[in-house]
């Protein structure tokens, strides 16, 4: 609202009734009515510091993204990811009907699904968190398109960072660094003794091969629990997160909001941390993060607003993660750049796999055959 039909709403909301005069006519009262809704817009703006920002866009749509980004005027650019950016590779997000993690849990006797992630469930019972960690552990998965681009950005000078609620490892694996990521549910990367008096640290390989040996890892220290540095439901987010979120978010100038629900504080308030002239896009199979009904009444709220009258930075684009990504790098003339990224990167993996397991047949049988020695020197 401009300053000046801010200060008229607020003088005729202070002009006494002088009821009789204007009862008959439906288009005054609609008209009335209208300047009440932005009298209490402007004092919750004035009040709250909510404000609706510069509309940067001048398109609400991808496109009008893509040529946001093109512009030059956007370089700082932060990606907000769940498990749905994962869900190609093969890795199951935790909230889908029927196929998300949480729907298939029943094997492991769980008294609720989420029971898996708690810190106080696993202090009591890890054999069902180690038993899953061995279906989805690092390594046994490739980067998809979504990370990829993530990537690209980060190639081409534009991204701030990624802050993602994943514990796959695969923006790493894509080639993401650690400076370049807010692991905000924490990683497998490495693993801490559970003991406040130990926190003795172990390495991935460490590890990896306790859970594949299916062994309990334990400390050698103290013998309590080891546990990977995933973040569990009763546990803190690493100080780290809300460091860079205070640094990053003020100087956004694009959010990328990607395969999440926004369901898990405190990473779905995330949204609200840019500015309000900051462009937020969503790629999600479904609409998420919208605001409150309250706020969103009335034109406010750090929520995403897509549908309203009111909107004027937030995009929603419906699709897998991967295909949205695909078609915002065709608009910004980089889909044969990516496509080209995604296959050299895939065979490159492969390629390390194949030799990974030729050193490990060699590995096998150099050891058979140093055993035969002893059992014929015996």
């Amino acid at each position: 609202m401009s300053e000046e039909a801010s200060k008229r709403a607020e003088e005729e909301a202070d002009t006494p009734d002088l009821g009789g005069q204007s009862d008959d006519s439906s288009d005054e009262g609609d008209a009335s009515g209208d300047t009440e809704m932005d009298f209490l817009r402007s004092l919750f703006s004035r009040t709250l510091g909510l404000s609706p920002g510069e509309k940067v866009l001048d398109e609400l749509t991808l496109d009008g993204v893509a040529r946001y980004i093109l512009s030059g005027k956007c370089k700082n650019i932060i990606c907000m990811v769940g498990a749905g950016i994962s869900t190609s590779a093969g890795i199951p997000d935790f909230r889908s009907p029927g196929t998300g993690l949480y729907a298939n849990l029943q094997k492991y006797n769980l008294p609720y699904p989420e029971a898996i992630f708690q810190i106080d469930y696993f202090k009591i019972h890890p054999e069902p968190f180690f038993a899953l960690a061995r279906e989805l552990y690092p390594g046994q998965f490739k980067p998809t398109v979504c990370h990829y681009f993530m990537r690209m950005l980060k190639d081409k000078g534009l991204l701030t960072r990624s802050f993602s609620q994943n514990i796959d490892t695969l923006e790493r694996v894509a080639g993401l660094e650690g400076e370049d990521l807010i692991e905000a549910h924490g990683t497998f990367h490495t693993s801490h003794c559970v003991s406040f008096l130990c926190r003795k640290e172990y390495s991935m390989d460490w590890m990896k091969n306790k859970i594949f040996s299916e062994d309990i890892p334990k400390c050698d220290s103290c013998g309590s629990l080891v546990k990977p540095d995933i973040v569990f439901f009763g546990e803190n987010l690493p100080d780290r997160f809300f460091t860079s979120m205070k640094m990053d978010f003020p100087r956004c100038d694009l959010l990328i909001i990607m395969g999440t629900s926004l369901q898990v504080q405190p990473f779905a308030s995330l949204v609200s941390r840019v500015s309000n002239s900051c462009p937020r896009l969503l790629i999600n199979m479904e609409k998420t993060g919208q605001s409150e009904f309250g706020m969103g009444l009335i034109g406010f709220g750090g929520g995403m607003d897509f549908d309203s009258d009111k909107a004027y930075r937030d995009v929603a684009h419906l699709s897998t993660c991967d295909d949205g990504c695909m078609a915002l790098a065709e608009l910004l003339g980089w889909k044969e750049e990516l496509e080209q990224m995604v296959k050299r990167e895939h065979a490159l993996i492969d390629s390390r796999d194949v030799k990974k397991k030729d050193e490990a047949n060699q590995n096998s049988k150099s050891t058979g055959a140093e055993a035969g020695k002893t059992d014929k020197t015996a």
